[in-house]
């Protein structure tokens, strides 16, 4: 008997294991049916309501008022990057950045612990607006109530959301005359003249609200400059760089180039050579403010790839009218942009401009019969440009 006993404990424990598989394959088979035949509760209606247990995000929204009304328009474009301040319970809560659609996100639950709204009271939200700016809409300071409400997604509501918050940077036209050298400059705003000044030097002159056009007269000869929603850099005034007027415009948005998320330019794209420029959607770097605060127009630009020295060309010369060009990352905010022209073998211009990551400056070197342009930084970070603007 002693010798038969462990043969029975195996057959039993052998037994109880085939059970317990047995047990495992009907359920996960019984689980399998379920997911693929229609079950009664696929689309119940729900029946108790007095329970919360998810979370949702409360958004502050943030966009660069391009036409400086204060409306959230069609011409308006989202912003990255801007930090947006939560208080409530007389304390400060949690700061956020924007995100590449101009978002940010504060959860919102009872319970969750990581929310940063999780009971009811007065919220304040404070949007951060940057050196130099102004909040268009006159909102960047909001407040929302937040009550109970079981059932809902997080258990905490608001009558509404916080308003869209629109900001734009102050707008100015900068420049370098040469040594000797004066400019009177008179701002229009439509035939009206509002401002005038005698230039010399390095110069920023700043644009009053509305003005839409400058002319800048050095020894007799006029230049006009439009004044549109961004900066304005026009690097050296020298009479010798300014272009003649009348040739076709050609302005390079660089959505032609691909619909994906990221590609290098091929050669003989828009009738020019290209080397170590990418072209990328202003969504497809995570966490990169430039790229979609330098993005102008449709969805793409491009970068100098890796932060290196980029260049782009043609045999046969073309006129360097102007360009938007960005910072891709906020470590990088007042970054040296540099940008070298040549007509054949003779440097033409050599100019330097201070980059942000949080908008274009427009640079506009006005060069006739340029035939390379060489595009780097100081400090090797990734400069943005959209919208080249070309004549030949």
């Amino acid at each position: 008997m002693a010798e038969i006993l462990p043969l029975i404990v195996t057959l039993l424990l052998l037994i109880v294991a085939s059970a317990f598989a047995l047990a495992r394959l009907l359920l996960k088979r019984k689980k399998a049916r379920a997911r693929h035949w229609p079950q009664s509760q696929d689309y119940a209606v729900r029946a108790d309501w007095n329970k919360s247990s998810g979370e949702l995000n409360y958004s502050s929204f943030v966009y660069f008022d391009v036409d400086r009304d204060g409306i959230y328009g069609i011409g308006d474009r989202p912003m990255g990057g801007i930090v947006v301040r939560l208080r409530g319970r007389n304390r400060y809560l949690a700061t956020v950045r924007t995100n590449g659609n101009g978002f940010a996100n504060f959860i919102t639950s009872t319970t969750k612990r990581k929310a940063a709204i999780n009971r009811p009271g007065l919220y304040e939200f404070a949007v951060s607006v940057p050196p130099g700016w102004g909040a268009t809409s006159k909102n960047e300071m909001q407040s929302r109530s937040f009550f109970e409400l079981p059932g809902s997604t997080s258990g905490l509501c608001t009558e509404e959301m916080v308003r869209p918050v629109g900001i734009a940077p102050e707008r100015f036209v900068r420049g370098t005359l040469p040594e000797g050298v004066n400019a009177a400059a008179r701002v229009h705003r439509g035939a009206d003249e509002v401002a005038s000044t005698e230039l010399a030097g390095s110069f920023l002159l700043k644009i009053p609200e509305g003005a839409d056009r400058m002319s800048l007269r050095l020894s007799g000869c006029e230049r006009s400059v439009p004044l549109g929603a961004y900066p304005i850099d026009l690097g050296t005034c020298d009479l010798s760089r300014f272009v003649a007027f009348g040739k076709p415009r050609t302005t390079i948005s660089f959505d032609d180039v691909s619909s994906r998320g990221l590609r290098k330019i091929p050669s003989g794209f828009a009738g020019l050579n290209w080397f170590n420029l990418n072209v990328i959607r202003r969504d497809f770097q995570r966490g990169s403010q430039g790229y979609v605060n330098g993005n102008t127009s449709g969805d793409h630009m491009t970068y100098t790839s890796s932060g290196h020295p980029a260049e782009f060309w043609s045999e046969t010369p073309f006129d360097f009218l102007g360009a938007l060009l960005s910072a891709a990352w906020l470590q990088s905010e007042g970054e040296t942009g540099i940008i070298e022209c040549w007509r054949g073998d003779e440097p033409v211009a050599r100019d330097e401009v201070r980059l942000s990551a949080l908008t274009p400056v427009h640079y506009q070197p006005m060069l006739v019969d340029i035939t390379r342009v060489r595009l780097s930084t100081l400090h090797y970070w990734q400069m943005v440009l959209d919208d080249l603007t070309i004549a030949r």
